[in-house]
């Protein structure tokens, strides 16, 4: 078997975004890892339109050439760490139209968060696990809040400082979910191939 690729996907469109700066951070703890590969996949750079396919590709393949090129590049994985910015308690619209845009593709695959805002994003990792289960992914239970205090230390409505300067906060949490990640992504691609 193949070593297991994991997608960190940045989550937000808008170019004031902070996303960056936290998913970059993830994407250099990960790279350490020798248990999967990753690769970082910025929703900004695939123009999804609105949903508004005939039906889900579970039924009919997508006609839109931007949903296929998104359907064709989200099968290249065996997991998902969605970077979440917290919009009304929930992920953002774009994050929550490119996951409508797929479905076969996250079938059967594990997926974990990284999440930022005043609560580290815990409400919004919710509504996306509860997303992630229709999808048939297997979320995990590990994900990296960004919340209060750190949230301001990095982020540029505060201090704007290094993403090092709060690593002792959420390093660990880091490490947990690329544990998880790691052991259900084997874990599925074995029974995906079986």
């Amino acid at each position: 078997m193949t070593t297991p690729k994991i997608a960190i996907v940045i989550g937000s469109t808008r170019d004031a975004r902070f996303a960056e700066k936290p998913a970059n951070w993830l994407l250099e703890r990960a790279k350490t890892r020798e248990d999967f590969e990753v690769e970082l996949v910025d929703l900004k750079d695939f123009d999804l339109p609105l949903f508004d396919e005939k039906a889900s590709n579970a039924w009919m393949p997508s006609e839109d050439p931007k949903a296929v090129a998104w359907q064709e590049k989200m099968a290249e994985f065996d997991g998902y760490i969605f970077v979440v910015a917290e919009y009304n308690h929930s992920i953002t619209g774009a994050l929550k139209n490119a996951l409508d845009q797929a479905y076969v593709e996250w079938n059967r695959k594990p997926m974990g968060a990284m999440g930022y805002g005043g609560v580290g994003a815990a409400r919004a990792i919710e509504h996306l696990r509860g997303i992630g289960v229709e999808l048939q992914m297997v979320p995990v239970r590990n994900a990296v809040h960004i919340s209060a205090g750190s949230f301001m230390k990095v982020s540029p409505m505060g201090e704007n400082a290094e993403m090092s300067e709060i690593e002792d906060v959420i390093g660990g949490s880091a490490d947990g979910l690329f544990d998880d990640m790691a052991w259900w992504a084997k874990a599925t691609k074995a029974a995906r191939e079986a």
